[in-house]
């Protein structure tokens, strides 16, 4: 059974500078993010901020897979991470800054797809809900389900402080007047748009008082590139349905976890970007449309595609 986060990020969304900043710091020092208190003083110092934010900052840069625990209490490095922010020998990676919308749609992707140990709001909303989202309906479904998949009890502002991160990371917070609150913009993600306001409507739990009103952005994002999606569709395969010979079209669609439920995609996209997915990725993968299933397949005696073959190239 899926074990479920519903804290880590201590009520503080990802921000722009950390993913970079996690993946220098702990390339010097394997154990800046140890719990001896003295280890946390001196993250505080390096990193720069706060002891929860230091919590923050670990939660973040894991489940986006800039780095990993290893057997001696510290973090490295992924191969991922380095590639991406700081390559060989420290220097520079493909994108260190995160200026390219494909490397956040990327981020989006691997925080958004954990099969061990998913993040409830990410796995629940992105995957299970197909209406506007407002927030007291939500807390209310959040309830429920969770406690159906948790197997126990959680506290209400436990799922509150969680949804709220959620919303967060995708959406700037805005003061009074409507203006945008100066730290809302240190969320990277909120470029993506995927999350878009809708105007606001009735709370469930208070007829008369009004909230704000969400929705997915549910159209063609030419920003995701061919070789990000068919990498995309090569990690979805090795995540869920590595044993598959063949993926459906309905699977790459809708499936749980699917390039299409996670990027919100529609169903004509999606099926123009498997018709050039041959190329996209020289042959490996093949998308064949004259059946009675649509389906996708791999070149006989192919691996499933990597990362430096695919996403690499296209930000090289």
């Amino acid at each position: 059974m899926e074990q479920f986060r519903f804290s880590g990020h201590e009520t503080f969304p990802c921000r722009y500078a950390w993913l970079p900043k996690a993946a220098r710091e702990v390339e010097k020092d394997a154990l800046i993010f140890a719990s001896a208190s003295k280890r946390q003083n001196d993250a505080m110092v390096r990193l720069g901020v706060g002891k929860n934010m230091v919590n923050a900052l670990q939660f973040w840069a894991e489940i986006t897979e800039i780095i990993t625990p290893t057997t001696s209490n510290g973090y490295k490095v992924t191969p991922f991470g380095r590639r991406l922010l700081l390559d060989e020998d420290g220097k520079p990676g493909l994108d260190p800054y995160l200026e390219d919308i494909q490397t956040l749609w990327l981020l989006h992707w691997k925080m958004a797809t954990q099969v061990k140990s998913p993040m409830f709001a990410w796995d629940f909303l992105l995957n299970d809900w197909q209406q506007e989202i407002a927030r007291s309906l939500v807390l209310r479904v959040f309830q429920r389900e969770a406690n159906l998949r948790h197997k126990r009890e959680l506290s209400a502002v436990t799922l509150a402080q969680h949804f709220d991160i959620f919303l967060h990371t995708y959406v700037p917070t805005r003061g009074r007047k409507g203006e945008v609150v100066e730290d809302s913009l240190d969320s990277p993600f909120v470029e993506l748009e995927l999350l878009q306001r809708r105007g606001f409507g009735e709370q469930s739990d208070q007829p008369g008082k009004a909230e704000p009103v969400y929705a997915f952005r549910r159209e063609a994002k030419p920003e995701i590139g061919d070789a990000l999606f068919a990498y995309c569709v090569s990690d979805f395969w090795q995540r869920r349905h590595q044993n598959e010979q063949t993926l459906s079209f309905e699977l790459v669609a809708v499936g749980r976890g699917s390039p299409g439920q996670i990027f919100k995609l529609p169903e004509e996209d999606i099926r123009a970007r498997l018709e050039a997915i041959e190329r996209a990725t020289d042959g490996q993968l093949i998308y064949e449309d004259s059946s009675m299933t649509p389906r996708l397949m791999r070149a006989l005696k192919t691996k499933l595609i990597t990362w430096e073959e695919i996403y690499a190239a296209a930000l090289a």
